[in-house]
């Protein structure tokens, strides 16, 4: 075992000084990817600066139309939220479909988006609702804020610290999910907003998470499961793995994209 220095972190500024002063520091909340990962040697942090009593971190709060996630909201409190479930019920069933029990109440939303799995489930949310990625430092579109696999546009030393976004007039979510993991083999999140119909993939795409042109071009007229009927996913930039081929993750998207309209009717 390799010696790692162990860091309770009492406030956002307490752990940005902190994980500064590391030679390799990282930040843990869940510690959902991030502790197996050192298990098995993928990673090795020289510290882990804990956020999980940074209290500012957690919480949700509903104005209105308005909603605002903290950082360190736990999956199982998105999923129970009453507030939230009239907002956007569909962000709420989302985060009880991530993993068991034991890890819907110790991940977090603001780590599962730091960590940006290809098919992790908030991304596609975040993207599909148009949110906004608040860290210490600056605001992030959701858009802008998954630049590739595992990548984001966080900085050295920069933490998420919550989320915001507008509750759409409509949105769902429908995942294939793998029988061990309950990641997305294919996930789609759909959702009608006063700029449109977005409709975004989780689990197929070489990239992660990217937004269906053919999807959404199909509910931009008629926001129906019937309306996507003629539409065609090309497979061209899918995931061929395990679990499925590129071929069967283009129609897993039709499916759960129907699957997730039909069940906002």
């Amino acid at each position: 075992m390799y010696n790692v220095t162990y860091h309770r972190a009492s406030s956002v500024d307490d752990a940005v000084k902190l994980i500064g002063k590391a030679d390799d520091g990282k930040f843990v909340s869940g510690g959902m990817t991030l502790i197996p990962a050192m298990k098995i040697r993928l990673a090795a942090p020289s510290d882990l600066v804990d956020l999980t009593h940074v209290a500012t971190l957690k919480g949700i709060k509903v104005d209105g139309k308005n909603v605002r996630i903290g950082a360190g909201t736990v999956h199982a409190d998105v999923a129970a939220n009453k507030e939230l479930a009239k907002a956007c019920p569909a962000l709420a069933s989302l985060a009880g479909m991530i993993g068991d029990p034991a890890v819907r109440h110790r991940g977090t939303i603001g780590g599962s988006i730091a960590n940006n799995d290809p098919a992790a489930d908030y991304p596609a949310a975040l993207v599909a609702l148009g949110a906004t990625v608040i860290t210490n430092k600056r605001e992030i579109a959701a858009e802008d804020f998954f630049t590739g696999l595992f990548e984001t546009a966080l900085d050295d030393g920069e933490m998420v610290t919550a989320v915001t976004f507008t509750a759409p007039e409509k949105a769902g979510y429908e995942k294939f999910p793998n029988p061990a993991s309950r990641y997305a083999i294919v996930g789609v999140f759909v959702a009608k907003t006063a700029a449109g119909a977005r409709a975004v993939v989780t689990g197929a795409g070489e990239n992660g998470v990217f937004r269906s042109k053919e999807i959404e071009a199909a509910l931009a007229k008629a926001f129906d499961a019937s309306a996507l009927d003629g539409v065609t996913i090309p497979s061209a930039g899918l995931m061929s793995d395990i679990h499925a081929s590129a071929d069967y993750r283009a129609s897993l998207i039709k499916v759960m994209a129907k699957r997730a309209v039909a069940k906002v009717a």
